[in-house]
């Protein structure tokens, strides 16, 4: 039988926390538990949660943390179901069914160790839905049609292969991807998750390219089709910040490209 447990961390945004709640509260059938990690500054969202009638399987700590990933690793900590999503504050679950959807195909396969979906996003002003099923032989491209809010993983894997690495500032999933990349998984056709991107810098966006080169090449070695792909994705990180870039942009949302 499974059970979820669905992680949720936040920082100083009640608003974002409680849309992700009430996301998880209309599920037609409720988690094993949401387990809520706030590491805010300010009370707001503790006295949210204290002054409010919560669902018996929602549970919190508010207290300071070393980052996202020690973040994460406190929910799994405490995480008492046998399979695991890190739904930030912010994201919600795209309808009522999406626990439904995923306890029936792990209980129809119990061999699967993880799962994951498509997600939506707003991309300029379009809502864009993204998603295809994982191929580890293009593992080196990063996370770029997965992300760890549609991941439903078996909590059995964090005690085969450890944690959130605290080390990583911004590519904590991709290196724990990069562990499981060989475990049974499958693909589920639909979304299951609005993602709520938080605005990332072009500083953070390079950074994020370099760290994902050094992890991949922590586990796999040094890829040449790696370097290429990264060279990619900086020309095209160039050219759409200029004015020729802008005008491509235009004409691809024209003719409704998008590139998943």
């Amino acid at each position: 039988m499974t059970a979820i447990s669905i992680i949720t961390i936040c920082f100083n945004n009640l608003q974002e926390t409680v849309s992700t709640c009430q996301s998880v509260d209309m599920q037609q059938n409720k988690p094993f538990e949401h387990i809520i990690i706030d590491g805010s500054e300010t009370p707001e969202i503790k006295n949210y949660l204290e002054q409010n009638t919560q669902p018996a399987y929602r549970k919190w700590i508010c207290e300071p943390d070393r980052g996202i990933a020690d973040a994460f690793n406190k929910g799994l900590r405490l995480a008492n179901g046998n399979i695991v999503v890190m739904l930030n504050s912010g994201d919600t679950l795209i309808d009522q069914s999406v626990i439904a959807t995923v306890n029936k195909v792990f209980e129809e396969n119990t061999s699967l160790q993880w799962l994951h979906g498509k997600y939506q996003l707003i991309r300029g002003d379009r809502q864009v839905t993204i998603g295809k099923p994982f191929e580890k032989s293009k593992l080196y491209r990063g996370m770029r049609s997965i992300c760890h809010q549609t991941m439903f993983v078996k909590k059995a894997l964090h005690d085969k292969y450890g944690m959130y690495d605290i080390n990583e500032k911004i590519g904590m999933d991709y290196d724990f991807l990069c562990r499981i990349a060989g475990e049974p998984f499958t693909f589920i056709h639909s979304t299951l998750v609005n993602f709520a991107p938080a605005g990332t810098s072009s500083v953070l966006y390079l950074q994020a390219l370099k760290d994902a080169r050094r992890i991949y090449e922590k586990y796999y070695g040094k890829s040449f089709k790696l370097i290429l792909w990264q060279l990619r994705l900086k020309i095209l990180f160039y050219l759409l910040r200029s004015p020729a870039g802008n005008f491509l942009y235009t004409i691809k949302t024209k003719l409704k490209l998008e590139n998943m």
